[in-house]
């Protein structure tokens, strides 16, 4: 039986402390947002890395995983990092790893890998225990000089070892291979860049340092992905994402159209944009064509190999590949959006958001640090030598003495610094050099070590006491990483191309994401809207809700816009294609956009742009508008007549013909020339006709030439020339005169 723990006598009260909550809140959050920006999310801005990865390369170096060794399992490499530097999971520091490694992730990889380490597909990599790992020429460049005091050293997490604070980094690698991460209240994301364009930018701004970004950019033409691509931004957006530090690139995948023989045609895909898996592509890609928001495509096919390879197969031959591409992008990742936020640990100490000129700024600086301190160390350990070669020149001049004092003297250490005024460590160089040194042309070949180190100091103190000569080392440092990873190279040709976006009509892109076929839009009184399929020719089996009737139906495409106007004098644009099908009684107008509770439906008709409508008020207030203008791109729709209660949108009617024929609630009709009526974008408009109590009933536009029709109850249709419609022919704003004999009892022209 376990034993019961009691709780002390005194309540326990000696061993708690009260803490304010919200300071110790404060306090451990502020503790773990720190943590986050400095130790894991963010990269120092000199050498491009984040603790992770500069842990698993300086573990690398350790094991001696140079690129002319050979391979180590990562499962080791995992253990070195985990047990001595990053006390994390091994998953964590795996990922990492593989990532290093991958040349569709990484531009200039870091880590050369030797088996399954994953693929552009998205396939997960096989486990640490498979594969094999050691480094690439890359890293071999960010650790160049890390054993010559080029930078800090800390204490790992446990005390037992030292780590590099940041590595000296002779390659630009936060540019050239990109970063990206999620921290506390802040988030880095910067794209790979062509490492050449880099160097080359860098040259520049040595020998200018006052160089603008615009000049930079005459360098870095804008990012290189290792998936290449085409970005399709202007110059001008390039230049504001690289002054400011944030920004984006729209990246398209490359294509190309591939002849079948008989005037068939298919698309082949052959470079993704980057950070885009292949296969989720595809069957996004795939679900589309199921969901028929793809009409234009008829088939998709992933042929790749090494290389990617997908073909989509067009409908017919008589598709537009430019419009068939233009609705992919629009609705697949075959164009993403990669995002720039140069948001780096600047200094490594400050978390800041850079410009292009910014970051190679302050690399630049790092290797100026990195220059000075490696040359001291050097200049150390030159001096150290002279001084024991010094000791050795010495002892030769007087070799049977030094001989004689160590057979003979007790303390021969002591007694030959007193002779020859030696120092400690020239005493203990010689009492420790070898027996089958003391040749006679040892002299001279130290002599010449002498001497060849004496023109090395003086070089390096030469150095270090000029800011020229510093900065033209780093010069031709810059310019030995450009020449190994020039354009001439394999990897370090430019993957990604610049294009403009071609211009395609929107309407014939909308139009390609939507499946063509004839349906008859029904409206009832109520508001409630529906698309039967077909054109349906008798409209009195339409069945409606209770109290509910038929207010109007036509014909249409699900490619058509239909418009609807309302007595608040508002447009609202409604595609075909989203209206409800035909099952039921349809959805209320006000679920598919925001229309007001106090709005009705005027009328509804399909979009035709080349249009004018005729907007007119029940107070008979009105004006001409071309259709085009009334399209709203939103569910609040578009306010294009202005009227205020009591007074509301009565009639909407395509203009025709010269003249118009208005007739009141008082069965007066007037006819005046169109032209009088003002062409407006927005307003209340102007008087159509008068009246002294009641408001507009109908109105028709018509050619004078031709004559004013109606029909009437019995579907007959009468006609009144120009000449019998003189005595109604008058101005506009007029009262009229009482309609002509035979005119529908109903007041309408029919």
């Amino acid at each position: 039986m376990a034993k019961r723990v009691l709780p002390p006598q005194d309540g326990g009260g000696d061993h708690i402390e009260p803490v304010d909550l919200k300071k110790a809140l404060e306090e451990r959050y502020l503790a773990y947002a720190l943590s986050t920006i400095m130790h894991r999310a963010l990269p120092d801005v000199r050498d491009g890395l984040k603790p992770v990865h500069r842990r698993i390369m300086h573990a690398m170096r350790l094991l001696r995983l140079n690129p002319d060794q050979g391979f180590a399992k990562c499962a080791r490499i995992v253990g070195e990092v985990m047990g001595k530097f990053h006390p994390h999971g091994d998953q964590s520091i795996y990922d990492a790893l593989v990532r290093l490694a991958q040349s569709f992730s990484m531009r200039y990889p870091l880590v050369d890998g030797q088996g399954n380490f994953g693929n552009i597909d998205g396939d997960n990599a096989a486990a640490m225990r498979y594969t094999e790992a050691r480094m690439t020429e890359v890293s071999t460049l960010l650790l160049e000089g890390i054993t010559e005091d080029a930078v800090d050293f800390r204490a790992t997490y446990n005390e037992e070892d030292e780590e590099p604070v940041v590595l000296p980094g002779a390659f630009p690698n936060l540019l050239a291979n990109g970063s990206s991460g999620i921290a506390v209240g802040m988030a880095t994301s910067i794209p790979p860049h062509n490492a050449a364009e880099l160097c080359d930018a860098a040259l520049h701004l040595i020998e200018h340092p006052d160089a603008p970004v615009t000049k930079l950019m005459d360098f870095v033409q804008g990012p290189d992905f290792p998936t290449g691509g085409i970005i399709i931004d202007s110059r001008a957006s390039i230049l504001e994402a690289y002054e400011t530090g944030r920004g984006g690139f729209r990246v398209r995948a490359k294509w190309g159209q591939e002849d079948q023989g008989r005037g068939t045609w298919n698309i082949v895909v052959t470079e993704i944009p980057y950070g885009v898996q292949k296969a989720r592509l595809i069957e996004k890609i795939a679900e589309l064509l199921i969901a028929r928001k793809l009409p234009l495509l008829e088939d998709i096919r992933d042929e790749s190999a090494e290389d990617i390879r997908v073909v989509l197969v067009p409908k017919s031959r008589s598709v537009d590949p430019g419009i068939l591409m233009e609705s992919l992008f629009k609705l697949t990742e075959l164009e993403s959006r990669f995002p720039l936020n140069m948001n780096v640990l600047s200094r490594g100490k400050v978390p800041n958001v850079l410009s292009l000129k910014g970051v190679l700024k302050e690399w630049l600086e790092h290797r100026r640090e990195v220059l000075v301190r490696r040359s001291k160390h050097r200049l150390g350990e030159i001096e150290r030598r002279l001084e024991i070669l010094a000791g050795y020149l010495i002892a030769y001049l007087n070799i049977d003495e030094v001989i004689r004092i160590i057979r003979e003297e007790d303390e021969p250490k002591q007694v030959m610094m007193a002779r020859w005024s030696l120092t400690d460590t020239q005493a203990e160089a010689i009492l420790n050099m070898r027996l089958r040194a003391l040749r006679k042309l040892e002299e001279f070949e130290i002599r010449t070590e002498f001497d060849g180190l004496s023109a090395e100091k003086k070089q390096i103190e030469a150095l270090l006491a000029s800011n020229d000569k510093q900065w033209a080392t780093i010069k031709w440092e810059v310019a030995n990483v450009r020449e190994k990873y020039g354009p001439e190279t394999e990897i370090g040709k430019r993957r990604t191309l610049f294009a403009d976006a071609p211009e395609h009509d929107l309407t014939d892109i909308a139009h390609a994401m939507i499946e063509r076929e004839p349906v008859t839009v029904v409206v009832s009184e109520k508001g409630w809207l529906r698309a039967m399929k077909g054109h349906l020719t008798d409209y009195s089996a339409l069945t409606f809700k209770e109290g509910d009737s038929l207010k109007l139906a036509f014909h249409a495409q699900t490619t058509d816009k239909v418009l609807v106007f309302t007595t608040g004098g508002k447009f609202y644009t409604i595609g075909a294609d989203r209206l409800p099908g035909g099952r039921g009684h349809g959805e209320p107008i006000r679920i598919i956009v925001d229309m007001d509770n106090d709005q009705d439906i005027v009328t509804a008709f399909i979009h035709d742009p080349k249009r004018k409508l005729l907007l007119a008020s029940h107070e008979a207030n009105g004006f001409i508008v071309p259709e085009e203008e009334v399209v709203a791109n939103t569910r609040k729709g578009k306010q294009v007549m202005n009227v205020k209660a009591p007074d509301e949108a009565k009639r909407c009617i395509p203009v025709s013909g010269d003249h118009l024929a208005i007739v009141g609630e008082n069965r007066k009709m007037l006819v005046f020339a169109l032209s009088e009526i003002p062409e407006m974008g927005r307003g209340k408009g102007v008087r159509l006709q008068k009246y002294k109590d009641g408001g507009l009933l109908d109105l028709k536009p018509f050619t004078l030439e031709a004559g004013l029709s109606w029909q009437d109850s019995a579907d007959r249709t009468f006609t009144r020339s120009r000449e019998e419609l003189a005595e109604w022919i008058g101005a506009r704003a007029s009262a009229g005169r009482m309609v002509p004999k035979g005119f529908p009892r109903t007041g309408k022209f029919g």
